[in-house]
């Protein structure tokens, strides 16, 4: 218990981090958010769930888009890693984070920062998309080369 506790902390720490520490990038209507590589890893680490949602609330505190980015952005985060979780391969792992995000954070950063609806929606889908195919299956083929969890 105090080791699933002790990762989920660290993910959550790790995910505010990155997120607090390239925030030029991580928000906006147009934004990289390179700490959602780490939204691949309840596929092989359920403990990564709360982690991901703690991180996202935390990071989401500095953003600058108030209690809506916090509310919804942390609860898709959050819908999302469980969907990541249930998936039957790491592919397929990370679709739930690009297409809950691409919805969600798209929606309402369309509503925020009055840009057209699909524009919003096409920009989070893509950097999601890039993020999650291109850092987040790497990265956790090579934490599962590492522990040997595939």
């Amino acid at each position: 218990m105090v080791r699933k506790l002790s990762l989920s902390a660290m993910i959550a720490a790790l995910y505010a981090a990155l997120t607090i520490a390239l925030a030029p990038i991580s928000f906006g209507p147009v934004q990289f958010r390179v700490a959602e590589a780490l939204t691949l890893l309840p596929f092989f680490m359920p403990e990564a769930i709360p982690g991901l949602f703690i991180g996202c609330m935390i990071a989401n505190f500095t953003g600058g888009f108030g209690i809506i980015d916090i509310v919804f952005g942390s609860s898709a985060t959050l819908i999302a890693a469980w969907l990541t979780y249930e998936m039957p391969s790491i592919w397929l792992a990370a679709i739930p984070p690009v297409i809950v995000n691409a919805i969600v954070v798209g929606g309402y950063l369309a509503f925020i920062t009055e840009t057209p609806l699909a524009l919003s929606i096409l920009y989070i889908g893509a950097s999601e998309a890039v993020i999650c195919f291109g850092l987040g299956i790497p990265l956790c083929k090579l934490i599962a080369s590492r522990t040997r969890i595939f």
